[in-house]
């Protein structure tokens, strides 16, 4: 297994003063500090070890805080230019849910492994703003967010409404504050929120569903839904999410297996060999294409098996690399590696943002911080050099 030299060069090209650039292109807005794809880079910057990464992290966290808005919501990115003043992003068509989350996670995670208790009693005022915020975002005070169309990474693709992704990185932040800060309403208020994940997003016999009827009518599959709405259940496979419940330990031992065992089978029968984002693909025919096709602000980026529709992430399969290594998995784990450091490699190590799932053509953004950054965690889970804290 090869060490990923070349990731972590290009980790360095994107750290600033101010913190990661997503790219070390200057391609649309990717030339800026984004609050997921810095945090991302600043989780393989704690694996790494690396204490000009670690400081760069600090430094995209702190800019993302100086920039918080007024209300608590946190940018989706921020672009500095020494200039003029910083031009400060909060989404697009729709606001972006999980910077919030990332945000508040990042500072959770950069504070446990620096023991920098400095930084954290400055940023608690805007974590705790931010927290507050979320509960407003659920609407009903259920314990589950409202999340937009468009309102996450998977930015152009068709899951709103109770998305999985977001409810979990919420689950995550609330686990880690609670335990640092030593307060036992984040905690409860974690419970409570993987009280009605289990409730609504696996099969069970228990009352209480937020919309029994459309419960009732879903097909459960050995995954965890994409998401759900007073539209009913949207059954895509998401990956990064189910990743996610896997590190979480939601599901049981033997769903674990489940999804693992579906993981799997995507990558031996795809011949980019890597986890897609969402599963199934999205065709023309489906009815689902004609939202597809018009979720987009410039340019459609969503063909069959590209980007978010079956396009396959080497930050997402570094997730879900992570869970595998979580299950002791570590052949399936090594193998994602390897193959992650392969799309990465490909046009004299370009590290693209995303590849075709079905032709392995790489798409989107060249030099693409996480990219990278997934090499990097994943090595470091895979040697035990580091592992990361989801509770």
């Amino acid at each position: 297994m090869q060490p990923p030299t070349k990731a972590l060069q290009l980790l360095h090209q994107v750290a600033t003063k101010d913190g990661f650039l997503a790219s070390s292109t200057s391609v649309a807005n990717y030339h800026r500090i984004w609050a997921r794809d810095g945090v991302i880079c600043g989780i393989a910057a704690l694996a790494s070890g690396d204490a000009m990464l670690i400081e760069a992290f600090k430094n995209t966290l702190l800019q993302l805080q100086k920039h918080q808005h007024p209300l608590g919501t946190i940018p989706s990115n921020v672009q500095i230019n020494e200039a003029t003043e910083p031009q400060v992003s909060y989404g697009g068509l729709a606001g972006r849910v999980d910077a919030l989350h990332w945000y508040v996670i990042g500072c959770c995670l950069y504070t446990e492994h620096t023991g920098d208790w400095f930084f954290w009693e400055q940023a608690m005022p805007s974590i705790t703003k931010a927290l507050a915020l979320t509960e407003a975002w659920e609407f009903n005070h259920a314990h589950l967010m409202y999340v937009p169309i468009s309102g996450n990474w998977a930015d152009e693709y068709l899951t709103h409404g109770y998305v999985l992704y977001d409810q979990l990185l919420r689950l995550w932040a609330m686990r880690l504050v609670g335990r640092l800060s030593q307060q036992d309403r984040w905690l409860q208020k974690s419970m409570a929120i993987e009280n009605q994940l289990l409730l609504n997003f696996t099969p069970n016999q228990f009352p209480s569903h937020y919309h029994p009827s459309a419960y009732d009518k879903n097909e459960w599959k050995a995954y965890w839904p994409a998401s759900f709405s007073p539209a009913g259940y949207i059954n895509q496979f998401d990956a990064f999410a189910n990743a996610l419940t896997i590190l979480l330990e939601l599901p049981s031992a033997h769903q674990r297996q489940q999804q693992l065992a579906f993981m799997k089978r995507l990558t031996d029968e795809l011949p980019l060999q890597l986890v897609p984002a969402f599963w199934p693909v999205v065709q023309p025919a489906d009815a689902a294409w004609v939202q597809l096709e018009n979720n987009c602000k410039y340019e459609f980026r969503n063909q069959p098996y590209e980007f978010h529709n079956g396009g396959s992430w080497p930050m997402v399969n570094g997730f879900v690399g992570l869970s595998a290594c979580a299950e002791m998995d570590f052949s399936f784990a090594q193998r994602l590696y390897e193959r992650i450091q392969q799309a990465n490699a490909l046009q004299n190590d370009s590290f693209y943002e995303n590849f075709n799932s079905a032709t392995g053509q790489p798409n989107g953004v060249p030099f693409c911080a996480w990219s990278a950054a997934a090499e990097v965690f994943l090595y470091a889970s895979l040697q035990s050099s580091y592992q990361i804290p989801f509770k």
